[in-house]
């Protein structure tokens, strides 16, 4: 209590003298003031003269407990640093044709200017929606064989092809799906259901898992009481062990879908291209948003400036896509999640 302390405004005085340092050095012995250049100098210049600061003042153990808060706090911003530009390019880029055109005009017939991605929106809601119910109830059964059933060799055998599952590349999984249609339906079958497919095979095992390490948190108390009431065992997953671990479940599912949301590279070999509508699943090939980034940056016309913009402005939507299947998932987790006392 009685030990001498630094202010709280001690730190960051020093770094804004520390930063200030490093602008003068940069500006003068660098030839030129570089924002990046100025913030690394006076982040070097601050850690270790803040740490000398702090143990004159505090003493060894204050300062080297400031200094690794310190290097925490740097972590966090230097890996917060490329999502806020990510973030910020986008909104910059695609706000121009964040406008209704985009949302209602396909690209059929359209060169140049104009023209949207209504297309590539129905499709992305097809492809994924028809995946999650594909790989949602398969997922979910296998992690309850998993931590309620499974013994033995069969078991260890699931987890092992599960964890192959989880590291294949995702062109394999488009290849895959291709290949199946094409012994299915014939050679050459490209639909939106074989992108489907090929998604349901990336998802799978990442449902598995988040569902699997959810169940095994149920606490066992939960269900010996379930058991000792009488309860036969599948009612006690069922009614217990399910609804207790549905908030993870959920999140789980969302963090699945936010994964293959944004996969191209299967989605171009299964379900292909299109710049007109397609809302059949089962016929001709259907338009995705990551395929139609892809397409729009990586094939554009004479005018390269409408193409890039409408590539922007889908990958905006994309990110906007994926953030209200976070809040829908958070929403429904709260909803759900049983609820503690009276």
């Amino acid at each position: 209590m009685t030990t001498v302390r630094l202010p709280r405004y001690a730190s960051w005085l020093a770094l804004a003298g520390c930063l200030l340092i490093g602008a003068l050095v940069d500006a003068s012995a660098l030839g030129g003031f570089d924002p990046g250049t100025t913030v690394f100098l006076g982040a070097v210049i601050f850690l270790p003269t803040m740490y000398l600061v702090v143990r004159g003042v505090e003493g060894r153990r204050a300062a080297a407990d400031r200094l690794a808060t310190h290097l925490v706090t740097g972590a966090f911003l230097l890996a917060l640093l490329p999502l806020v530009s990510l973030l910020w390019e986008t909104l910059t880029n695609g706000l121009p044709r964040f406008d209704a055109t985009f949302f209602s005009w396909s690209m059929r017939n359209v060169i140049g200017d104009g023209g949207g991605a209504v297309h590539a929106i129905y499709g992305t809601l097809y492809v994924t929606g028809i995946a999650t119910l594909i790989s949602v109830p398969i997922g979910l059964l296998t992690a309850v064989y998993l931590v309620e059933y499974g013994r033995g060799m069969l078991a260890r055998g699931i987890t092992f092809f599960v964890d192959v599952m989880t590291g294949i590349p995702s062109i394999v999984a488009g290849l895959f799906a291709y290949a199946l249609m094409a012994i299915v339906f014939g050679p050459g079958t490209i639909t939106g259901f074989s992108g489907a497919l090929a998604l349901a095979v990336l998802m799978i095992p990442i449902v598995v898992r988040a569902t699997e390490e959810l169940l095994r948190i149920v606490p066992n108390e939960l269900r010996e009481a379930s058991y000792a009431l009488g309860v036969p065992k599948w009612r006690t997953i069922v009614s217990v062990v399910l609804p207790t671990a549905v908030s993870g479940i959920v999140s789980g599912v969302i963090l699945a879908i936010a994964r293959i949301i944004g996969e191209t590279a299967p989605l171009m070999i299964a379900a292909g291209f299109t710049n007109s509508i397609n809302v059949n699943p089962f016929a001709n090939p259907m338009m995705t948003l990551p395929v139609f980034v892809y397409d729009q940056y990586a094939h554009p016309g004479i005018e390269r400036i409408f193409y890039n913009e409408r590539a922007w402005t889908g990958a905006l939507t994309l990110i906007l896509l994926v953030m209200v299947l976070n809040l829908l998932g958070r929403f429904i987790a709260n909803r759900f999640a049983p609820k503690l006392g009276r």
